[in-house]
């Protein structure tokens, strides 16, 4: 393991946009990281996971910090709804190249970072 995060190998995958007037979403991979604008102007993010009960920490790490997030476990995965204004949708969006992604149990993402995040933030504010 690469003792800085952004030394670590990219996650394999890319990411894909999808927009129906609602809402849009941006999937890396084969859906290992989804980031959601719902219709409630929210934005959620999921990360695949094992199945689990309770509250689930998810760690976003990017050029300009790490922040903690209380996540909720899913039959899909550990789920973050979050304000469409959070700074730390931009920090994902605007991080120089990458960010990484954690979720206790689960092998850290470490994802680019492409248009595709920032279209969808857009589309949500």
């Amino acid at each position: 393991m690469a003792e800085d995060w952004r030394d670590a190998p990219q996650t394999p995958g890319s990411w894909s946009y999808a927009g129906n007037g609602s809402a849009s979403g941006a999937t890396f991979g084969n859906g290992q990281f989804i980031v959601q604008c719902d219709t409630a102007r929210t934005v959620t993010l999921l990360r695949a996971a094992a199945p689990r009960a309770g509250a689930i920490g998810m760690s976003i790490t990017s050029s300009t910090g790490t922040r903690a997030l209380t996540g909720t476990a899913t039959p899909r995965g550990v789920v973050v709804t979050l304000p469409a204004r959070d700074s730390v949708l931009d920090a994902m969006a605007f991080s120089r190249g990458r960010f990484a992604v954690s979720v206790a149990g689960e092998p850290t993402l470490y994802l680019p970072s492409w248009t595709e995040i920032s279209r969808v933030i857009e589309d949500c504010r």
